[in-house]
């Protein structure tokens, strides 16, 4: 009779594929959190994650469970005030809906200039002008977050 060996766990190495259960949280509570729901797959190093989570998830192996607390800035970078930008109201009715009302904290998608992606802004401020002044400033730069991963398979 033979013993049957059960193959080493997998691990997390730079273009791996991976499907996980993650929760990414910030000052204000969860941002994204998948333990309730169905896991993540996502592609190490295709641009899914902050670099500053991907080198945390780089040597973890399947099946373990890890949590991070990541220092303000450096999962999402700092603050940076040349990111607050007016956008005159004529342009937003042009990229989007002329009847659109924007409103304190609204997240508005637009797209970048070779229309192959987007990128998100979030309302600051509105002018009696339709103006809107966008934060274009990932949400979480310049806090801490933490980041709890159970991964779940490694290919």
């Amino acid at each position: 009779m033979s013993a049957q060996t059960t193959p080493p766990a997998r691990t997390v190495e730079d273009g791996a594929f991976l499907t996980l259960h993650y929760r990414l949280a910030g000052p204000e509570g969860d941002i994204i959190n998948t333990f309730d729901g169905l896991p993540s797959t996502l592609t190490l190093g295709a641009g899914e994650l902050s670099p500053a989570m991907e080198r945390r998830l780089v040597g973890m192996r399947e099946g373990e469970r890890a949590t991070w607390e990541i220092p303000s800035g450096e999962a999402f970078g700092d603050k940076n005030p040349e990111m607050r930008q007016w956008v005159a109201r004529r342009l937003l009715d042009e990229l989007g809906d002329p009847q659109e009302a924007y409103t304190l904290g609204d997240v508005v998608q637009f797209p970048t200039p070779d229309g192959a992606s987007s990128y998100a802004g979030t309302v600051l401020q509105v002018r009696e002008d339709g103006a809107v002044l966008f934060d274009f400033n990932h949400p979480l730069a310049g806090h801490p977050v933490t980041f709890e991963v159970q991964l779940i398979g490694v290919l």
